[in-house]
């Protein structure tokens, strides 16, 4: 094993992340979020980016899901060990939390790749003899606790993060927040400017914002509101102290409480959201900021299925590198393509079976939807009226459904008890499965194992969507509202298809649900359906169209390539 000292040789862009998702057995992650950031990490180790990543080493990880008779989802934690799969590093910081001294460690893993390239990720952890109990637990779990649990969480994150690079000995060229939640970390470096001014009153001190924003770069993901993190200046003050003066920080960060991705946008030079329909929403929830796109990405060689990689590897060597050569796709052939995505779709169905003892039919066209549970994903728009779908799709479809809800949202339990609800009375008619604890492991098996991915969130919440540009890269085509990537993505019947109206809207209160029910059960019956069973060579022409115009460049290589080009060389 190398020394790890060899990674602060030269200078680094330092990522930030709540969440990161690099693999099942590093329970770090929720969902789109981490898993952005974790394949972000591996384009950065292909391209051999000289890049650092901070997150949390959650050591009750997210949460285990089980989904009871009732339909109800529990929660259990997911016990690991860092030090199973990942090394101590000696050095130790420390951030003051409610007064009390916090001690810092950091796990570092590696993230290798066959192109030689090779990223350090360092998952902090509190839970270090000498620290107070409650502080050993800070790092327990993701998104659990209370207010102050979280504020006190992203303390050690951004400001705890900072300091940890320093002391480790690492220089850092740019700091990128991917979210909000690694905000604090700009007054961290907004305290090292701080320069002493004396005047014939009091002592009084300079603070240099602008060195802050040129070494600032901030990735805002969501234009939901529960996705920006606030906390009142109360509990700021008791627990966070007093960094910078209050009423400078009420300058940058709210007047009325701190809002982290505020403070983000007040002090980064650069600043992005994930695709060209939400850099527009945020510039209009954020008037005054100059917010670009960088439309996100995923990683190919991750998220593509082995019976694909085996296909791209003899037709399209080096692809996993240079997704681009994906546009060559027409270079392999038809029957070949259909063997690999049933190969794909075999491999679900065992698992399926294995996992709740139902057998789907390897010919009848089957939906996937497997997204984060919430109100506005609209899992269960579907199931809109029973009836239409039945006359559309009895014995000639089958719906495969899986994700999690966060444990104290009960609209988003609620909707997977309404998913559940709908299995039985229609077994005998339309199969349908709910698989329990979505993962990387089993999104694996179920992305490119369907042979349509549905995505119908309310427009315009849908930020970017990363699950149906691994749909594409393993020729699944999407079928969704035209939202997030999929404006970008969408060529209607050659790509995938719609649903509802074109993207128009600006305000995040529109609701366009009556329409989008119509067109998913037009389109359904009168285009997809007889598409998928009587012209397979035109249902095989729509799945290369997902891989060649959309899987080549909707991937974490193009993505970083832009972030490195009008973020990190500015």
């Amino acid at each position: 094993m190398s020394d790890w000292k060899e990674f602060t040789r030269e200078n680094k862009i330092a990522y930030f992340s709540m969440e990161i998702g690099l693999t099942a057995e590093i329970p770090t992650y929720s969902g789109g979020l981490g898993i952005l950031a974790g394949d972000t990490i591996k384009s950065a180790a292909d391209l051999r980016l000289p890049m650092v990543a901070i997150t949390l080493a959650y050591r009750k990880g997210y949460f285990s899901q089980k989904i009871g008779p009732d339909g109800w989802q529990e929660e259990y934690p997911v016990e690991w060990k860092p030090e199973s799969l990942m090394e101590l590093l000696p050095n130790k910081t420390l951030v003051t939390i409610e007064a009390r001294d916090v001690k810092i460690q950091a796990w570092l893993y590696r993230v290798k790749s066959p192109t030689g390239g090779e990223v350090p990720v360092l998952f902090l952890d509190t839970d270090i003899p000498g620290n107070a109990d409650e502080d050993r637990h800070l790092t327990d779990q993701l998104y659990g606790g209370d207010r102050a649990y979280r504020l006190k969480q992203e303390m050690i994150l951004g400001i705890g993060g900072a300091r940890i690079l320093d002391v480790l000995g690492f220089s850092v060229r740019k700091y990128h927040m991917n979210e909000g939640h690694a905000s604090l970390l700009t007054l961290e470096l907004l305290d090292r400017t701080r320069r002493p001014v004396e005047d014939t009153w009091d002592e009084r001190f300079l603070w240099d914002t602008n060195w802050v924003a040129q070494r600032c770069v901030f990735t805002t993901h969501t234009p939901v509101e529960a996705g920006h993190d606030h906390f009142s200046y109360e509990l700021v003050q008791q627990v966070l102290g007093e960094m910078i003066p209050i009423a400078m920080l009420k300058d940058l960060a709210g007047k009325d409480e701190l809002n982290m991705t505020m403070l983000a946008l007040r002090l980064s030079r650069f600043v992005n959201g994930v695709a060209k329909k939400h850099g527009e929403i945020s510039r209009t929830l954020f008037p005054g900021f100059e917010i670009h796109a960088i439309t996100n990405g995923i990683h190919p060689f991750t998220w593509a299925s082995p019976y694909f990689v085996h296909l791209y590897d003899q037709y399209l060597p080096g692809w996993a590198n240079e997704p681009e050569l994906l546009v060559r796709v027409d270079n392999i052939p038809d029957e070949e393509i259909w063997d690999a995505h049933y190969g794909a779709k075999s491999y679900l169905f065992q698992y399926i079976e294995e996992d709740t003892g139902v057998k789907l039919d390897s010919g009848i066209l089957t939906l996937g939807f497997a997204r984060r549970a919430t109100a506005y994903k609209r899992g269960d728009l579907i199931f809109s009226d029973i009836e239409r779908l039945l006359k559309i799709g009895e014995g000639r479809l089958q719906l495969v459904f899986a994700g999690k809800s966060h444990p104290k949202d009960i609209t988003g339990k609620k909707l997977i008890q309404k998913i559940v609800s709908h299995i039985a009375p229609l077994r005998d008619k339309i199969k349908v499965v709910y698989l329990e604890n979505y993962n990387m492991d089993v999104a694996c098996r179920v992305i490119p194992g369907v042979d349509l991915w549905l995505n119908n969130p309310l427009r315009p919440l849908e930020a970017s969507g990363t699950s149906g540009m691994k749909a594409a890269l393993n020729g699944v085509p999407n079928f969704s509202v035209l939202d997030g990537w999929w404006i970008e993505g969408h060529i209607e019947g050659i790509t995938g298809w719609s649903i509802g109206p074109p993207p128009t809207e600006s305000s995040l209160d529109a609701n366009r649900s009556g329409e989008d029910v119509v067109d998913l059960y037009n389109k359904l019956e009168h285009i997809i359906i007889p598409l998928y069973y009587d012209n397979r060579p035109g249902w095989i022409k729509v799945m290369k169209n997902a891989i060649g115009k959309n899987a080549y460049y909707f991937n974490t290589h193009v993505m970083m390539r832009r972030y490195v080009t009008e973020a990190y060389l500015r």
